[in-house]
């Protein structure tokens, strides 16, 4: 089976502005992908252009073996997405909303409203079947995009930062579901401004930054890419920071305690000991603390030279959909009809 999705050197400019930079990214059939970068990275963009809602500029994209846009169609049928906004028809009880949804598939009616009853019920939300979008409560508007997005039973589900603002529980609720779904063969790619969350549901993540790929790797190899703290009590004060060796990027003293940053804090704690006896000191504690996988995050995506050209589009966030495509037409509302 070819990738679910595979881009190469992909670019999407706006004028002069560039939101996505030659970007090249491969994610297995499967696999459960998170996707991370600041505000204007060209997450969403990238997003868009997967789903037709945005042409690209160059380079290739693909879904499934299918090109988003000479093959719209087939790459379109199996994706299911949850965007980011509340797009959703209003006049219409939602049961009836996912049936259209279905429809725009080519699903038959019958198997439309089964397909509806299912997701509705699988989401928590069934009992609300009847009621309008706008009668349902923060939490339960965010169900009803996922159960959109899974109504097609799509190959590949995109979360488009689907747990921003919910509450805890319904955080952890949508956790276990998107699980579930990755468990039984969905390949999923998430977007999220949660650093924990990527930690703890993805295979491998992404790091995006001005439309370029920064790095991909899993949370663990990315952890490893950070220095630990080992911070070391001792009986009395030092006057001044001892002299270590090489290992020790840094050495600070906080009160009776030093605070040394080195690479790997399990397996230089053993000598940082030693050398701190044989100088005479007495230990009294020893503790190791680990970079953070968001102090790394923000590491990589600190830029101080700002590449991205904007023009007078500068009030135009490279993450966010634009007014107008290449051709000056108007994009389709996000996924409320494609």
């Amino acid at each position: 089976m070819p990738p679910a999705i595979e881009t190469v050197d992909l670019v999407k400019e706006y004028g002069d502005l560039r939101a996505l930079q030659e970007l090249s990214l491969t994610v297995d059939e499967g696999e459960f992908f998170g996707l991370l970068g600041p505000n204007g990275a060209g997450k969403t963009t990238f997003i868009n252009t997967l789903v037709g809602l945005v042409r690209k500029t160059g380079g290739e994209a693909r879904v499934f073996g299918h090109d988003v846009e000479d093959d719209y169609q087939q790459a379109r049928d199996a994706i299911g997405l949850a965007p980011q906004e509340f797009n959703v028809d209003r006049f219409f009880p939602i049961r009836e909303v996912l049936m259209h949804k279905a429809g725009y598939h080519g699903i038959p009616e019958d198997e439309a409203a089964e397909r509806a009853d299912e997701v509705l019920k699988r989401v928590g939300i069934y009992d609300k079947r009847d009621e309008r979008f706008d009668w349902l409560s923060g939490g339960m508007k965010r169900r009803l995009l996922l159960a959109r997005a899974l109504v097609t039973d799509p190959d590949l589900l995109i979360l488009d930062e689907p747990t921003a603002g919910v509450d805890v529980q319904l955080r952890h609720d949508l956790w276990e579901l998107v699980t579930e779904l990755n468990d039984e063969g969905t390949t999923i790619l998430l977007t999220t401004h949660y650093i924990e969350e990527a930690e703890r549901l993805c295979d491998r993540v992404a790091i995006m930054n001005e439309g370029r790929k920064v790095t991909v790797a899993t949370p663990d190899e990315l952890k490893q890419r950070g220095t630990d703290t080992v911070a070391v009590g001792l009986e009395s004060a030092p006057a001044t920071a001892p002299d270590l060796g090489a290992y020790a990027h840094e050495t600070t003293v906080s009160g009776d305690r030093l605070e040394v940053r080195v690479d790997d804090g399990g397996s230089i704690a053993p000598r940082l000991l030693n050398d701190l006896e044989a100088m005479g000191y007495e230990i009294a504690d020893l503790e190791i603390t680990r970079t953070s996988l968001e102090e790394i995050f923000v590491d990589l995506t600190r830029s101080e030279d700002r590449t991205v050209t904007r023009s007078s589009a500068e009030s135009a966030d490279a993450g966010d959909e634009p007014p107008t495509n290449r051709d000056g037409e108007r994009e389709r509302e996000q996924e409320g009809v494609a």
